[in-house]
């Protein structure tokens, strides 16, 4: 297996993935992950461009691997001193997919993270393993499942009508209906299938290892196919409560397998996320977490306000959704719109590359919501040549309402909550 790493926006030379046949397989890959993952388009340039001599990463991050080949793509990160392995960049990326994804991680967790060497899919494939084996060692959870069967003696209740005729001719049978407590519930038999599939993509011996003791653990769940898992039969409740992150860690792992159609029967896999949606996400639900205890609440993509209304049709048109609405008492105090972009520095752009629409979108939610304070917010990065967070404060003319161009350091997740609530206090005070 060539395994290569490249960030966001750089390029690998085809050399470095097993020349062009190698880059060809993850073009095919890649568009065909598209295309099911929709992360838009059916080309595959979202993820990957096709150069003569190399391939270049797009907004996507991720892993993208084909027959005999992976490569790993890593957001571009900085304030990450010595970190030319990438490693500390995939730990970063771990503990925003976790946050995400409602992920609870220990520190001695973070600790092992930050000790891999591996790419990206193995540590997650890691994740996985180790939060299993926490919760199977507290023993599986059971449902009781219905069984029928043919017996000597009654148990449950008894099947009359097989009773009285596939059983007609033997009397010393009896047809029974009864429900037996089991450990073979849709819930196991995904976890079943996760590790079936990690199987056929770990390459590090000690996930491999794990994960074959695993399956001798689920031994006793049936095999079900990935497309016939019966994912709306799991009931969450308390009684299986550290198996719900774990569900969502599966559901994430199996909806990322597929068989490319494009190239026949060849397998491929994609691991990929839109940096743009993935902070996003990381960002309003670090800030609600944050901001809670503070009496603050925190909405995310809404409430979705309408911008006009058609009188003549008596209808609400153009529906607007805020990535981040923060209240305090009921009212929005603060609209904010995350960027995965590198702003430019003041010498080479008096606007900092702040898009003219972005601008134009947030003056319409001040509007709609009627908020006095909004904000751009993009990650930080060593050529602005300040300290993090860098707040650029603008009045918009004739009004009180002003739009703040702010920046979050990504190097150091520790300081991100302390960061937002300084930003939002920053900003809600000086009403």
């Amino acid at each position: 297996m060539i395994r290569a790493s490249v960030r966001e926006w750089e390029t690998v030379p085809l050399a470095t993935v097993g020349g062009r046949a190698g880059g060809d397989r993850l073009l095919r890959v890649a568009q065909e992950a598209q295309r099911k993952l929709r992360l838009g388009g059916a080309d595959g340039e979202r993820v990957l461009v096709n150069g003569v001599e190399r391939l270049r990463a797009q907004q996507v991050v991720g892993v993208v691997a084909a027959p005999g080949v992976s490569l790993e793509i890593l957001p571009k990160i900085d304030g990450l001193a010595y970190d030319e392995d990438g490693r500390r960049t995939r730990t970063n990326l771990v503990r925003m997919l976790a946050r995400t994804l409602d992920l609870k991680m220990s520190p001695g967790a973070l600790t092992a993270l930050e000790a891999q060497s591996h790419d990206l899919l193995e540590i997650v494939i890691r994740l996985f393993v180790e939060r299993l084996f926490a919760a199977a060692r507290e023993g599986l959870p059971r449902r009781y499942v219905g069984q029928e069967a043919d017996l000597a003696t009654l148990r449950g209740r008894l099947d009359v009508r097989r009773q009285f005729t596939t059983l007609a001719v033997s009397p010393d049978r009896l047809a029974c209906r009864y429900d037996e407590l089991s450990v073979d519930t849709p819930l196991n038999q995904v976890m079943k299938a996760t590790v079936a599939r990690l199987t056929s993509l770990a390459r590090s011996a000690d996930n491999q290892r794990r994960l074959a003791e695993l399956a001798f653990m689920l031994a006793d769940v049936s095999s079900v196919p990935v497309r016939a898992l019966a994912w709306d039969r799991i009931v969450l409740d308390r009684s299986n409560k550290r198996w719900h992150d774990l569900l969502a860690l599966a559901r994430l792992l199996l909806a990322s397998h597929f068989q490319t159609t494009s190239s026949g029967a060849a397998p491929g896999f994609a691991l990929l996320f839109e940096m743009n949606t993935l902070f996003e996400e990381f960002v309003g639900r670090t800030m609600r977490r944050a901001l809670a205890p503070r009496g603050y609440t925190v909405s995310l993509q809404g409430p979705r306000r309408f911008a006009l209304h058609d009188e003549a049709a008596g209808r609400w048109r153009f529906q607007t959704k805020p990535d981040i609405v923060v209240h305090r008492h009921g009212r929005p105090v603060l609209i904010v719109d995350t960027k995965w972009k590198r702003l430019k520095g003041q010498i080479d752009c008096p606007k900092r590359g702040v898009a003219q629409g972005d601008v134009y979108q947030m003056m319409a939610y001040a509007h709609v919501y009627d908020c006095e304070r909004l904000m751009l917010l993009y990650p930080h990065h060593d050529g602005l040549g300040s300290p993090a967070p860098a707040l650029l404060d603008h009045r918009i003319p004739s009004t009180s309402r002003r739009l703040s161009v702010a920046t979050l350091s990504l190097g150091n997740l520790s300081a991100v909550e302390r960061s937002l609530v300084a930003l939002v206090e920053a900003c809600d005070l000086a009403d």
